[in-house]
């Protein structure tokens, strides 16, 4: 399954104020064993990106039981962004499905940190890292 949100033309109405249509942020899921990893690149902000983020990950958590959220590419987040994390960590819970994320940088760090987000999702340095944790985890398991 491979999964690309590309960026869309932007389109100009005659007389109207150029707006800005592109969606900025790019999703590419790969398949890594029993994980599905979804790579984001770009940032997670309100209305479109927001949107996308929760539209591939929710279809991602249907079919997965083990998903790591690459935040490494992320270079910007809003509330709307920190909301969607929110409600995917909560349904993905619902459904006994383990969702990591990864790489978040400072300031995506921090803005996790600041909501106490950090304290429900299970966030690594790296998806090597978050994939390592899902041996742990069968092994504590087991």
């Amino acid at each position: 399954m491979n999964w690309q949100i590309s960026e869309q033309p932007a389109v100009l109405a005659a007389f109207t104020p150029q707006k800005e249509l592109k969606l900025k942020l790019s999703l590419e899921t790969r398949n890594l064993g029993d994980v599905i990893v979804v790579h984001c690149h770009g940032r997670i902000v309100y209305r479109d990106e927001a949107a996308a983020l929760a539209r591939v990950v929710g279809e991602v958590l249907q079919e997965a039981r083990k998903v790591v959220l690459d935040l490494s590419g992320v270079t910007s987040m809003d509330s709307a962004g920190i909301g969607e994390l929110a409600f995917l960590q909560s349904w993905a819970q619902s459904r006994s499905i383990t969702l990591k994320c990864a790489g978040p940088n400072s300031l995506v760090r921090t803005l996790l940190e600041m909501t106490n987000l950090a304290s429900v999702l299970q966030i690594h340095p790296s998806v090597d890292s978050a994939l390592v944790s899902f041996q742990e985890d069968q092994v504590c398991a087991g």
